[in-house]
């Protein structure tokens, strides 16, 4: 049964709506939320997780984490217009964007999942219930440094996850995937989408 309350913007990752956010996109919409998963790189294709630092390099010099904010918040605007609630999630580069959007009025609850450049935004402040989910290995940074900063924030609508895995655990689609704690993650998000569906009530 749909809840036509709540919306969900998913957020890419370097390589564009692919499989990974197909399946998602799948996966969110089985808990009764329309979800809606723009293509911030404007291309008909996506790129192969073997063209890395081609996706990244279009990325970062075409549209950045400015220009990606700024089609997030063009989309949650326009569903805010028919949805009494809506939240971003995002994957990677994408979490990061959620996260810098989470202090946003207008949104209502984000998710990021191994979003390793949050680390370059701590000082963000989210005025939303707001869950980071993080891998514990990771090759570019310390996650548990970054983790324990976040967490020191004492923010009161921050929750921040580590599970066991490196980058890209949750995407069925990468060698990177760890089917255990992949459905751990899952669940986590879960339960916490669920306590906004609730909210989304009072």
């Amino acid at each position: 049964m749909k809840n036509h309350d709540i919306a969900i913007v998913l957020v890419h990752e370097i390589y564009g709506v692919n499989e990974h956010m197909k399946y998602m996109e799948e996966r969110l919409s089985r808990l009764g939320i329309d979800i809606i998963c723009p293509n911030l790189l404007h291309e008909e294709i996506s790129y192969s997780y073997k063209e890395e630092e081609i996706a990244y390099e279009n990325f970062t010099q075409n549209i950045g984490f400015k220009d990606g904010m700024k089609q997030v918040n063009q989309v949650v605007a326009e569903l805010k217009q028919k949805y009494k609630r809506v939240g971003v999630v995002g994957f990677s580069i994408g979490a990061t964007i959620s996260w810098l959007y989470s202090e946003n009025q207008m949104c209502d609850f984000v998710i990021g999942c191994y979003g390793s450049r949050i680390r370059n935004y701590v000082d963000v402040e989210p005025t939303c219930p707001t869950l980071l989910i993080f891998a514990n290995e990771e090759k570019v940074f310390d996650v548990h440094k970054l983790v324990d900063v976040l967490e020191k924030k004492g923010h009161s609508f921050l929750e921040v996850r580590n599970f066991e895995g490196t980058h890209g655990f949750m995407d069925p689609f990468s060698d990177n995937y760890n089917d255990l704690t992949s459905k751990q993650a899952l669940r986590c998000i879960d339960e916490f989408v669920q306590k906004q569906l609730s909210a989304s009530f009072l």
